[in-house]
């Protein structure tokens, strides 16, 4: 099966049967893949040295349309459509923020949305049960538990019990593996480093044998920010402790 543009539908296809992998298959045309699911240029750079302001809103908008004309033949083919389930842990505004914005997208898009709201004090045992009784029912395709958590949680353990192919954060130690070892493809990647790139390409930056700094090593951005860009030919200098040289 050739690579595709969306790595994440892809894993959902195949896991909604034969069927629906072979729709997936003659969906997308060879000219939108790459490595990684990451997108060919769309425009060229400006190469009179002058700045370019790239905006993310018109890649996003064809993003969404893409996956959502995905999503309509998906229904049509099996009758079934992916489902997302969202864990938030406490009452940090900014994680109930973005949670917000994943739903509405998924939304927008047609993907079939539950959460689960755990209070600040949930045990680990009980967030477990919750994550473990989502890997476990086959009309969840897709897993977010919404981080950071709170302090008296095991974040790495918990991470660690998301099936790897329903973690849509990319954060587990096989999707994290695979896309730090060349040649390897994880199921999915982390998006915030893959948004980075994909913007890049969709302006059609020259990136490959180029130098990049990362500031940080959160598995969030830094850490997987300078795993992908190695995958993509970068020479990467992660600073970590010499941030303060930088302000």
């Amino acid at each position: 099966m050739k690579k595709k543009n969306s790595i994440e539908l892809m894993g959902v296809w195949r896991r909604l049967g034969t069927k629906a992998e072979i729709l997936y298959s003659t969906t997308f045309s060879s000219s939108w893949s790459t490595p990684l699911g990451l997108s060919r240029p769309l425009s060229s750079a400006s190469g009179n040295g002058q700045a370019e302001i790239m905006s993310g809103k018109p890649i996003a908008k064809d993003i969404r349309s893409r996956v959502a004309a995905e999503i309509c033949r998906m229904k049509a083919a099996t009758g079934r459509m992916p489902g997302l389930a969202v864990v938030l842990v406490g009452n940090r505004k900014d994680s109930h923020t973005y949670v917000h914005l994943k739903l509405k997208a998924c939304n927008q898009v047609g993907i079939v949305t539950s959460i689960v709201q755990l209070p600040q004090d949930c045990t680990q045992a009980r967030l477990i049960d919750v994550v473990s009784s989502f890997n476990r029912n086959p009309s969840v395709h897709g897993i977010i538990v919404q981080l950071p958590l709170p302090q008296h949680l095991d974040e790495e353990k918990i991470i660690n019990f998301v099936s790897p192919e329903k973690d849509v954060d990319g954060f587990h130690p096989l999707n994290m593996g695979n896309l730090a070892m060349r040649g390897r493809e994880p199921l999915f990647i982390p998006c915030a480093p893959k948004a980075c790139i994909e913007l890049l390409l969709r302006y059609g930056v020259e990136i490959i044998g180029k130098n990049a700094a990362v500031i940080g090593r959160s598995k969030i951005v830094g850490l997987s920010t300078s795993l992908l860009l190695q995958v993509t030919q970068i020479y990467v200098l992660c600073c970590i402790t010499c941030f303060n040289k930088f302000q």
